[in-house]
């Protein structure tokens, strides 16, 4: 059988794999990828600036310190493991966007049995993305940094000539941030120019001051707990850790290989670990914007493709419907190659280790400031922490510190209200935009239209996810979607490559197996999450 994809002597066509449903694919020419100097190098860092920075997020300030309070550095490895998997993942999904000028979620519905199938699934697997956890806790600093200590819910303080309770001010700030954190979404020229900024800022000034803190204030034993906690894989949190001197942690394999049998794990904090999992590095669905970004970067084919624009100003951009693929020939797979040599620079030099900065450093603040075996409820761990840098700062240099750790948990957190709702607009804009014959039928630039009708109903949701619930809550049921997500995903995005992608540009036999590995990891943990989850409502 002649290979779909190969090339002949007639009218070039693209070759029709997959769905029916979802409309061709268009054929265009692959352009050289720029030459790597020490010049354009700084010059061309993309999705991995945008989705490195936005890895220090809101999961790591409370998962981290959460678990980091209590147990140390020992339960480090579950990030390493959820890291690794998320470099494979986001290669392979930029990958196919190099080749189609689509993110891989349209890879995705391309597949049979069809679009509407997999919109269906995907919706509840991807609801996850729609819990505002982190405007939540984001309320927590900035009100602590407001009224000068954290904000007690029964307390009454007076702000602008008004008294009010705690609870009713962090509510009230709940509200304005969620919403207050959308408008670079309308505005920008491009969503991701405005994210582009937005996040470039965040990282100069929350790692400057961590590193400052670090440099000052940490000691060796901190740091070599927590990168030998990076690699202590099989260490669990233990029943009746920290009583009577007993650990608080086992490794499963030197209890095994000592005849002490399988450790009584608490199950307790597993939704919690799993949360910490979950949330290392992106996480979820949230991944796949990192070939939606390739896209928006101009990278491959997404420069033949197009952008999505912001609300207000970049009036003459506009989304195609299609993708655009090239015709496989040696010049060809040759740009190619160099246009992967930039996705394996921005994730490997990037992504990757902003993933590990971004657990390291909030983590090393709990270990140091804080006494093992802290137990901690929602943002209090991050609230401690600078309780403690007060202290150790002295009373010259305490309150500033305080309140530089405050806002920096601020600027963590508030930003990445942003990311975390444009990664999801954007998955079911792009997917709307191409999968639902309706839509296929607007003019190009009326993308903008349906970006901005989805953002309003998205904030609505959210508004009533913050009056009904509290941040550990709406975290741990976010993460296990997540993780579910990302584990099913790995598998999807596995099955895309090796259907609709030339022979030639196929993922090798590491990179197959890693994605699989992936896959059974996170739904490990999914299910692990959802049955400490289901405990704690039975309970």
């Amino acid at each position: 059988m002649a290979d779909p994809h190969a090339s002949s002597t007639s009218p070039p066509t693209a070759p029709l794999i997959g769905s029916r449903e979802m409309p061709p694919w268009q054929i265009g020419e692959l352009r050289e990828a720029p030459p790597m100097s020490l010049k354009s190098w700084t010059q061309l860092i993309g999705p991995g600036l945008v989705m490195g920075g936005a890895a220090i997020g809101a999961g790591e300030w409370m998962a981290g310190p959460l678990t980091t309070a209590k147990y140390g550095g020992a339960i480090l490895w579950l990030s390493t493991l959820s890291i690794l998997g998320q470099v494979v993942y986001n290669l392979e999904i930029s990958r196919y966007t190099l080749y189609s000028g689509e993110s891989i979620f349209t890879g995705k519905f391309r597949l049979l049995p069809g679009p509407f199938f997999w919109l269906a699934l995907y919706l509840v697997l991807d609801f996850g993305s729609v819990f505002p956890y982190i405007a939540s806790a984001a309320a927590t600093p900035l009100a602590a940094v407001m009224v000068g200590e954290i904000a007690q819910p029964e307390r009454t303080y007076e702000l602008l000539g008004t008294s009010m309770t705690g609870d009713t001010l962090l509510r009230t700030l709940r509200y304005i941030l969620f919403i207050g954190m959308m408008t670079p979404l309308i505005f920008g020229g491009t969503v991701y120019n405005s994210l582009k900024g937005l996040i470039s800022f965040k990282i100069v000034v929350v790692l400057g001051f961590l590193i400052t803190v670090a440099f000052l204030y940490s000691n060796a034993e901190t740091w070599v707990e927590i990168l030998t906690g990076f690699v202590k894989f099989g260490s669990v949190p233990v029943m009746g850790g920290g009583d009577d001197g007993e650990p608080l942690t086992k490794n499963i394999f030197v209890s095994m290989w000592n005849g002490e049998g399988f450790p009584d794990i608490d199950s307790r904090m597993l939704a919690v670990l799993g949360a910490l999992a979950a949330i290392s590095g992106s996480g979820g669905l949230t991944n796949t914007a990192i070939s939606s970004y390739t896209r928006d970067q101009g990278w491959g084919m997404g420069a033949n493709v197009g952008v999505i624009p912001s609300m207000v100003g970049g009036e003459k951009m506009q989304l195609s419907h299609t993708g655009m693929i090239f015709l496989v020939t040696a010049e060809s797979l040759r740009r190619f190659r160099g246009w992967y040599r930039y996705v394996l620079r921005d994730q490997l030099a990037v992504w990757m280790p902003a993933c590990f900065v971004g657990i390291a450093l909030p983590c090393m603040l709990s270990i140091q400031f804080l006494p093992r075996n802290t137990q901690a409820r929602d943002w209090e761990a991050a609230a401690l922490t600078a309780n403690g840098l007060r202290d150790a700062a002295g009373p010259e240099w305490g309150q500033f510190m305080w309140f530089a750790m405050l806002f920096c948990g601020f600027l963590v957190l508030a930003p990445n209200i942003t990311t975390t709702a444009e990664n999801a607009l954007r998955r079911w804009v792009e997917v709307s935009w191409t999968a639902l014959p309706p839509l296929r039928r607007w003019d190009p630039h009326r993308i903008r239209y349906l970006f901005f009708g989805t953002l309003c109903a998205y904030a609505a949701f959210g508004l009533v996810s913050l009056t009904l619930w509290d941040s550990v809550r709406l975290l741990k049921w976010a993460a296990a979607l997540y993780n579910a997500a990302m584990g099913f995903s790995c598998w999807h995005v596995l099955a895309v490559n090796l259907i609709l992608l030339p022979r030639e540009l196929r993922p090798n036999w590491f990179l197959r197996t890693g994605l699989l590995l992936a896959g059974v990891f996170f739904m490990g943990l999914a299910v692990i999450s959802g049955y400490s989850i289901w405990n704690e409502v039975k309970i």
